[in-house]
């Protein structure tokens, strides 16, 4: 008989450990009393003492108070201290009431983007931006006046005050979490847009959006006790709060108790759901919003006048891109941070894409992976995947694609899973989605995957959640999650930019075996260019948006002839690297996308640029080796004074003394560079040729 399987969504424990802790402070124990007082009287109170609240006294019309009428009574000789009591179970339900149909309301309106997007996502971000710039409870007047009178009307008045409110927060916080890898892998495995808002989204906003309703529900219970005091409210012969006061405020000047005392249990009421949200929110450790950053109207991108690929053979590639382009509006004007890239992956075969950070690396793996939300655009002559066109047609027929034949691996494994579901789940999630699995069955898939990847014990690790589970762990999920249906392609990007190097190691063996046991093929996306020499068979390197070289890896290391892959390949040290000498690093910053005017984007820091390079963008050229390169001299030698060596920390044994002595210089070719000095061995060996600047020290 199987196992009983764990609830998917169950919270992390912990939680009530920290609510109890919140309890034993003072502002827990005291939101705790006042609570629990409001919450009894408004139980008991109408249970037993209704008929005495109700009970008329002629002989004591508008009394005092005394021992027989503890506040006295009003203009019909009845209790009012029983009618306060009383009041106390319609006017807390008519706040909660009013409180949840304003949480309803915001979360349709903050969802929205999530659900429809296009313009009816704008017009809705549009309307509540407007609303929200309203005080609430002139809204509440004006809904109520529309409504009219009655408890009913100033409920659903109250609640279409505060739903803009609630709309923002929500907004804000949904789209924080649209930005998380896990949300990403969840479309990218085909994950419904209502499924992925109940399974991925709505959790991990749902503590945030209680504790502020808990807050808001003090605010709307003033707001109801303000309209019956107004008369638009709850009507005779039912009363509540506001009613009471209104009620007393004809003989204050005689009898002011009358009317303070429902306002005095107005304020305590409200103060018990104010201080339970406070409370809450110190035991769920969160912490204040931010305040949003105004949109501006953004100019959007024409068409970019992509250059042509190439013509090399791509039979029975996997995956094929020509002129591939991604542009984004800005006030200043639109930027194209992957401006006209063309290459194709073979099947089974592995292609590494190398560059500095900024060069448009990720944003050509979230292009084919069809994740640039609007108002990016993606534009190419030819994107297909698995021998069809993903850009335009079906987009549920690309979702059923994309999320059986691609597996995505993000570069931090922590903010690829939900943190608030057990990793089992989310691996099964993908079978059970596409492949019909049942709970059963997707839950045992997960568990052989788990296995597959070389998580120990995965049977129990499978019920634990990603905070239990180590960095080499998690992204081995992540890897186990790709490859829980029949992946023809893997994206990996940096999946070891977080790792030790023992785990980074792991991580590149298991990828491989991987790729030899299930044919599958493989981007990788880095920026060392060590890893992709490891497991690569052909390399992509690309330049602020541009590929401007692909070779084969075996001609990485003495073969490449664009000055930056070289000077890339010269950034990494090895065995043989004399410690004695400088590291080398380019001069320079990667040039921005949004500064690139004409001319070759390597030119101001390359040391072979000549005016030709400044004013004439190369294009891509076979050079008839299985090469391409975008340059105007490739393969040239550097001269020797090219660039000025930069002395940079490096490791000595213990007890030697060297002038650069006492740290340690890393190697990373890439996202700002690394090394300053020719590496032994490589194909700069003997010139003092730079590579990346400001490399990790």
């Amino acid at each position: 008989m199987p196992a009983r399987l764990p609830r998917p969504g169950r919270p992390a424990g912990g939680r009530s450990r920290r609510v109890l802790h919140a309890l034993r402070t003072p502002i827990g124990a005291t939101a705790a009393a006042m609570m629990a007082l409001v919450a009894l009287t408004a139980i008991v109170a109408p249970i037993l003492w209704t008929d005495r609240a109700n009970a008329h006294e002629t002989a004591s019309i508008l009394a005092g108070p005394s021992a027989e009428h503890w506040i006295g009574t009003d203009a019909a000789g009845r209790d009012l201290f029983f009618r306060v009591l009383v009041a106390t179970r319609l006017s807390v339900l008519l706040a909660l009431g009013s409180t949840g149909i304003a949480v309803g309301i915001g979360l349709l309106l903050g969802t929205a983007p999530v659900l429809v997007g296009g313009w009816v996502s704008r017009a809705v971000t549009w309307f509540v931006g407007i609303a929200v710039a309203f005080p609430g409870f002139l809204l509440a007047l004006f809904f109520a006046v529309i409504f009219g009178a009655g408890q009913t009307a100033a409920a659903f008045a109250i609640g279409l005050a505060g739903a803009p409110t609630f709309a923002r927060l929500c907004q804000t916080l949904t789209g924080g979490i649209m930005n998380r890898d896990y949300v990403a892998a969840a479309r990218i495995g085909g994950v419904s847009k209502l499924r992925l808002l109940t399974r991925h989204i709505l959790p991990n906003i749902a503590e945030p959006l209680i504790v502020n309703a808990t807050i808001g529900a003090g605010g709307v219970l003033l707001s109801f006790a303000g309209l019956s005091f107004l008369g638009l409210g709850v009507s005779a012969p039912a009363y509540d709060w506001g009613r009471l006061m209104y009620e007393g405020l004809s003989g204050i000047y005689i009898h002011p108790v009358a009317a303070l005392a429902p306002g005095l249990a107005v304020m305590i009421a409200g103060m018990a759901f104010n201080l339970v949200g406070e409370s809450a929110a110190r035991a769920l450790g969160l912490a204040a919003l931010g305040e949003l950053v105004p949109t501006h109207r953004l100019r959007r991108p024409a068409p970019l006048a992509a250059p042509m690929g190439s013509d090399e053979p791509d039979d029975g590639a996997v995956l094929r891109v020509r002129d591939l382009t991604v542009a984004f509006p800005t006030p200043a004007g639109p930027i194209h941070p992957v401006r006209g890239i063309s290459f194709a992956v073979p099947a089974g075969g592995a292609v590494g894409l190398v560059g500095e950070s900024g060069s448009g690396k990720s944003l050509t793996a979230l292009a084919v992976a069809q994740l640039i939300e609007a108002p990016g655009e993606v534009g190419a002559s030819e994107l297909t995947f698995a021998g069809e066109a993903i850009l335009g047609g079906d987009p549920r027929a690309h979702r059923h694609l994309l999320g059986t034949s691609l597996a995505m691996v993000f570069q931090d494994p922590m903010t690829s899973l939900n943190p608030t579901m057990r990793i089992g789940w989310q691996l099964a999630e993908v079978v059970r989605e596409h492949g019909g699995a049942s709970r059963q069955e997707g839950w045992e898939r997960a568990v052989e995957r788990l296995s597959a990847v070389r998580i120990a014990d995965a049977p129990r690790r499978a019920h634990a959640y990603p905070h239990e589970f180590s960095g080499g762990m998690r992204q081995r999920a992540m890897i186990g999650m790709g490859v829980m249906g029949s992946p023809r392609l893997i994206i990996a990007d940096e999946p070891t930019t977080a790792l030790d190097v023992t785990v980074q190691e792991q991580v590149l063996d298991l990828l491989g075996s991987i790729r030899a046991a299930d044919g599958v093929a493989l981007l990788l996306i880095s920026h060392d260019v060590s890893v992709v020499a490891t497991v690569c068979d052909r390399v992509l390197v690309m330049y602020a948006g541009r590929i401007v070289e692909e070779l084969a890896v075996d001609r990485l290391y003495g073969g490449a002839r664009h000055p930056y892959t070289r000077l890339l390949v010269a950034a990494v040290p090895d065995m043989d690297t004399d410690l004695a000498t400088p590291l080398p690093t380019i001069p320079g910053r990667p040039a921005p996308v949004s500064a690139i005017a004409q001319g070759c984007a390597f030119a101001a820091r390359c040391p072979l640029a000549d005016a030709v390079c400044r004013e004439t963008d190369p294009e891509m050229v076979d050079d008839g080796r299985g090469s391409r390169v975008a340059c105007w001299h490739a393969g040239e030698p550097f001269p020797d004074d090219a660039v000025p060596t930069v002395a940079v920390p490096v490791a000595v044994p213990q007890g030697e003394s060297r002038g650069n002595a006492g740290g340690f210089a890393a190697a990373d070719a890439g996202a700002a560079g690394a090394a300053d000095c020719p590496v032994a061995g490589s194909p700069l060996a003997g010139s003092p040729t730079p590579t990346p600047e400001g490399g990790s020290a």
